[in-house]
This record gives C-alpha cells, sequence and structure tokens, in this order.
C-alpha cells in the first residue's frame, strides 16, 4: 500500500519554487535531485493538484508526498561527526577526511547528519542540509540548515558573499607574501586570496609553506587549482600536485578552518572555528 506523508507549508515573505522550498521536507527524497525525481514521477502535490518543478508556492497550502509501496526505504548511514555549534535554525560540524558531503552515494555526511543533530523545533523543521561542499580529502567546518527558511536565508548569504571562509593548507616550493590569484576557472571569474604565515626548509620538497586563504569566488577546487597555477601546489594534492611529490598516505593538507557570518535569524556575528588537524601540527606552529 502507498505511503503518504504531509507538510504544511508556513508563511512565507514572498513566492518560491517547489524544488527549492522542499529540499529536505520529505526524509524519503531529501536532496534537491532526489526531489526533482519526485515531482518529475508526480508523487507530490500541492492542494490536491499535481506539482511540477515549475510550480511556486506562496505560503499556506499542503503538499502530500505519495510514496510507492516498492520504494525501497531509506538505510541511515551512521557515523560520528563533531558538532562546533547548534541552535533550532543551523548547525556547523566538523567534516573528516575521505567522504563525500552529498551525493548519489550512502556514505555521506549528508546521511549521517540526522543522528548527529537535535531536531528543529520551529514550525518548518526539515531534515539538516548542507548548504556549501567541502572536497572529498578536505577537512573542517560544514554548515547545515536545519529548517526550509533557514537553508534559503543561507544560501542567499552564500550568493551575496556575505559568509567569509577562511581556510589554511600546506603548499609546496619557495612561496613568500601574499597575494590576489585571478585566473579564471572553466571560463569564469575566480579570485582567491592568500598570504604565506610560516616556512620551513624541505630537503625533497625545497620549502613548505602554512598559508592562509580565502576564497572569494566559490568555484570547483578552486583553491587547489589557484595555487597549482602559481606553482605551489597543495601538499598531498593528487588532482594538482606535481608529479613525484606525493607522499603515501598522507592525505591533501587543506582545512577549512574558520566560518564568519551573520546569523540570518539571531543576527549575532557568529566566529567559528575548527582546530588544526594532527598532520598540520606535526608540521607548523599552529597557535593562529
Amino acid at each position: 500500500m502507498p505511503q503518504q506523508f504531509t507538510h504544511k507549508v508556513p508563511s512565507l515573505l514572498e513566492p518560491i519554487r517547489l524544488q527549492e522550498y522542499g529540499v529536505g521536507v520529505f526524509d524519503a527524497f531529501p536532496t534537491k535531485s532526489a526531489l526533482k525525481k519526485a515531482l518529475k514521477k508526480g508523487y507530490i502535490q500541492i492542494d490536491g493538484r499535481l506539482a511540477s518543478s515549475a510550480t511556486f508556492i506562496r505560503g499556506g497550502e499542503t503538499l502530500v508526498l505519495t510514496v510507492p509501496e516498492n520504494q525501497p526505504a531509506k538505510k541511515r548511514f551512521i557515523l560520528k561527526l563533531k558538532v562546533i555549534f547548534e541552535d533550532d535554525h543551523l548547525a556547523v560540524i566538523h567534516k573528516p577526511a575521505g567522504i563525500l558531503v552529498s551525493g548519489n552515494h550512502f556514505k555521506t555526511i549528508n546521511n549521517a547528519l540526522i543522528q548527529n543533530l537535535k531536531p528543529s523545533r520551529l514550525e518548518d523543521a526539515t531534515q539538516p542540509q548542507p548548504v556549501h561542499r567541502l572536497d572529498f580529502p578536505t577537512t573542517g567546518l560544514l554548515l547545515i540548515g536545519k529548517t526550509s527558511t533557514s537553508i534559503r536565508a543561507l544560501n542567499t548569504q552564500f550568493k551575496t558573499k556575505r559568509i567569509k571562509k577562511t581556510y589554511y593548507a600546506v603548499t609546496i616550493g619557495t612561496m613568500n607574501g601574499e597575494g590576489l590569484i585571478t585566473r579564471e576557472i572553466d571560463g569564469k571569474p575566480s579570485q582567491s586570496r592568500y598570504k604565506v604565515l610560516q616556512s620551513i626548509a624541505s630537503e625533497r620538497f625545497e620549502q613548505l609553506n602554512l598559508v592562509a586563504l580565502e576564497p572569494i569566488t566559490g568555484r570547483r577546487h578552486q583553491l587547489r587549482k589557484h595555487l597549482m597555477h602559481i606553482g605551489h601546489p597543495i601538499f598531498g594534492d593528487r588532482d594538482y600536485g606535481k608529479e613525484g611529490l606525493l607522499l603515501k598516505g598522507k592525505g591533501l593538507y587543506l582545512h577549512a578552518h574558520t566560518l564568519k557570518f551573520e546569523h540570518p535569524f539571531t543576527k549575532e556575528l557568529l566566529v567559528l572555528k575548527d582546530d588544526f588537524p594532527k598532520n598540520f601540527k606535526k608540521l607548523f606552529d599552529t597557535a593562529i
């Protein structure tokens, strides 16, 4: 027998597409891609009418998801995550290396969030959703939305560049000072700031540097590509590093250390930090 799930849309400040609002509303289809598939298959109705990816909602509607009987039950991925900050609206967690944030895979951060975060008590609470990504080998802070309104607000802050992210990396080669890298990525304008904080001599790598990085734009693999472009790839980068300059089992030395943004609802300025991984501490004085 088909299962039905109902969601009442709260008051909204402005109309929004269902495919944007509905991300995480239903556990059976928690991601944007999964929601699009549900809409395409005709699983969702709004006030008794079939919904589509072009449907807008304005607040007050009733969404009904009908899941066919043969729809496989969604499994839960169990992974203990360190929670840096959490309230009813949002959370910030530590992402370990060697795991995807989301995607069409079982072992993702997205699938582990519900076991690690407290349920939101707000009316538009939904399944927690990451609002940005970190690469598979990258460690550090990951921002999570816990309500439909929060997810939209945080996405808007990213688009308008009101969320500042600071990364730290270990780079290879003689590198000094600071600068702005402006090389295009995939034909799109891209900017990254860097500042060398410490350097140590290396017999094999000439020099290793602890570098602070601020991505001004948000292209895929931007920091890794930009540092490769200026001749100082990140230590341990198998995709953009120099051949013969990799150490087996060391991983990528790139860490998302700081998030700075205004809480979209309390208006508090949040400055959140994630301690350096042990591999950084073995090389540099990370008391910064």
